[in-house]
């Protein structure tokens, strides 16, 4: 607070420029030189187009293509051309990664999983994309995307790209443009993927369809044992890890690991004639962190041998394609100025009890001129 009758910059040290310190992150005591990094980033910062990141991606500029993720993801109809532009580009000379999805519990340390397992892919010589889905608020809508601050050795490393993405409401574990930051992460030169879901239980099955493995991480003592007699998202997955076997847990996280193994015999499992093995591992030791990959890598074979793997590509990029026209029709659909008059007409009879919600959706159909077939 500023007395009465003082002005904001009255009451500034001298070195803070005028105008209340708006430039004060960037501003330095008179006699001090200005670093160039910093006068670098005080510059108007220029834009690059669509060419620029796409040279940008195809030769791993990890800044460039964090700006392009950041094009693809945003539903800003002005971002929407340049956008489509950089995918069609880089689907010309497309990268190809082993994209693994690793899902769990809230509090069963997949953030801290991935990096002992991220460290380890980069130790062997793979670039690793870890593409981090955070709940967004159904209140405010905002997401806190902190991941990079839980996996800090594994961000800190040049053969590592971590991108934290706000899921957006979107259900199913990921956002509505997880396969585009894919496709990105692949041009750039990735060969390993993780995604890591948000983590939201037995309706987390939608990341199967962009995904060639889904891993499940599970905890001891959590009364996951009885939820793995359910189906659903354990029936998705193809390798079982139980988390945290270290210390004092790790006869728990074993007799948990057993019991897992014994519930799978009476599952379907998500590939056909594969057996889904269940693991213990740490993330603090590293220990069971090298057998989990082993067990990836067996998993791929499996798949690759007999063309399943191809097969499921094929039909993911049909999904992928149905899920973009139906989000395109919607947005295009309600963008109308009529079909939005008429919608906003009808939610205010729907609000005031007048009218039945599936009388006002055929009303808006018909209205735009959809009619049921006789």
């Amino acid at each position: 607070m500023y007395g009465r009758g003082m002005s904001e910059s009255s009451q500034l040290p001298p070195w803070v420029p005028a105008g209340g310190g708006r430039e004060f992150a960037t501003s330095v005591m008179p006699g001090i030189a200005q670093p160039e990094r910093i006068a670098r980033a005080g510059a108007s910062r220029h834009m690059p187009d669509a060419e620029e990141l796409v040279a940008g991606i195809f030769s791993g500029d990890r800044s460039l293509v964090s700006r392009a993720i950041t094009l693809v993801e945003s539903n800003a109809p002005a971002h929407r051309p340049m956008a489509r532009e950089i995918l069609r580009r880089i689907g010309e000379r497309p990268g190809f990664a082993h994209r693994v999805g690793i899902s769990g519990v809230p509090g069963a340390g997949k953030s801290t999983f991935i990096e002992a397992l991220g460290n380890h892919l980069c130790d062997a010589g793979r670039k690793v994309a870890v593409l981090a889905v955070d709940p967004s608020s159904s209140l405010t809508r905002g997401s806190i995307l902190g991941d990079k601050t839980r996996m800090e050795t594994l961000s800190r490393r040049e053969e590592c790209f971590i991108r934290p993405s706000p899921s957006g409401g979107a259900l199913g574990g990921v956002t509505r443009k997880t396969r585009e930051t894919i496709a990105v992460c692949e041009a750039a030169g990735y060969d390993v993927v993780l995604i890591e879901t948000v983590g939201v239980g037995q309706s987390e099955i939608a990341v199967r369809a962009i995904v060639d493995c889904f891993l499940l991480v599970l905890i001891a003592g959590a009364g996951d044992e009885l939820q793995g007699m359910k189906k659903g998202i354990f029936e998705i997955a193809d390798i079982l890890l139980v988390n945290k076997a270290d210390g004092d847990n790790r006869i728990r996280a074993e007799a948990t690991r057993l019991e897992f193994e014994r519930v799978m015999h009476y599952l379907s499992p998500a590939t056909e004639g594969w057996k889904p093995p269940v693991l213990a591992a740490s993330s603090v030791t590293r220990s069971g962190v090298p057998e989990v990959w082993q067990a990836v890598e067996k998993y791929f074979v499996y798949v690759e041998a007999d063309g399943r793997f191809d097969h499921r590509r094929r039909e993911q990029a049909i999904a992928w394609w149905q899920s973009l026209v139906e989000q395109e029709l919607r947005v295009r659909f309600l963008s109308d100025p009529k079909i939005a008059a008429l919608s906003a007409r009808l939610e205010s009879e729907i609000l005031a009890g007048r009218l039945a919600p599936s009388l006002a959706a055929e009303e808006l159909l018909e209205g735009a001129g959809f009619h049921q077939a006789p």
